[in-house]
């Protein structure tokens, strides 16, 4: 099998034996396929070559649809990594907590605002922070909430992680963990992705069960993915993601 050889030495620990595991954790019946992970050490992770095509919006229809089946092979909790995972799990190359935690909104107050706020205070300022501690206590208090039990995230779902190769979609370089399904939507939505539209309207029709007010919320998920990128690189997205956590305020 042709192989395709991401190298790091020096990688933070366990860099890619989590996203080994995170790969293999997604990897369900009738979900989105998943690249093959042929090997793994401390500094290396090799994984079967995707064969490139363009996307079209008939494979862009058939990846909503896998995804929400994807998703819903669910996760023991809000925050829990992949399944008998015990190792440091990243979003890029920062450590990303993954405790359990009793609801969605405790988890991502605590584990994603909080958190990468924290990491992120100098490019956010004393007011920025102030909002994301505004947004935190409405988390908190479940005004988020709903019945949607854990789903089985990517977690890092932007257009680049999403091969399209000639048997169509296929996930690489994931974040896993459980959390709301709408997360992995809203970096999409975030970031772009080839025929989106087609991609949402094929997601709704595999999990019909979604909010009638869903599309509306996906800012408030962004939230997270607009931190690390803050943390990560800074500049404008301090402001985006202020901008996106004071609607919810």
């Amino acid at each position: 099998m042709d192989a395709w050889v991401k190298r790091r030495v020096g990688a933070p620990p366990g860099l890619f034996a989590a996203e080994a595991a995170g790969l293999r954790w997604l990897r369900v019946p009738s979900g989105t396929a998943v690249v093959d992970v042929l090997d793994v050490t401390d500094d290396a992770i090799s994984l079967a070559r995707v064969t490139p095509v363009a996307s079209t919006l008939a494979a862009a229809e058939a990846f909503g649809e896998s995804l929400a089946r994807t998703h819903s092979a669910g996760a023991t909790a809000f925050g829990a990594p992949p399944d008998g995972f015990t190792g440091q799990c990243y979003i890029a190359d920062l450590p990303l907590p993954t405790d359990p935690g009793p609801t969605w909104g405790v988890f991502f107050a605590n584990q994603r605002v909080l958190h990468f706020a924290s990491l992120a205070e100098a490019e956010l300022g004393t007011s920025g922070i102030r909002v994301m501690r505004a947004l935190a206590d409405r988390l908190l208090a479940g005004d988020f909430d709903d019945d949607a039990p854990p789903a089985r995230l990517h977690g890092d779902l932007w257009a680049g992680n999403v091969l399209y190769g000639p048997e169509g979609a296929v996930l690489i370089d994931p974040s896993a963990h459980g959390g709301h399904r709408l997360t992995d939507l809203a970096m999409l939505s975030l970031f772009g992705t080839p025929h989106l539209s087609g991609v949402f309207k094929s997601y709704e029709r595999e999990a019909p069960n979604l909010p009638d007010d869903w599309r509306s919320l996906l800012p408030l998920h962004q939230v997270y993915p607009l931190l690390v990128h803050t943390v990560l690189f800074g500049g404008g997205y301090a402001s985006e993601a202020v901008a996106a956590a004071r609607r919810y305020i």
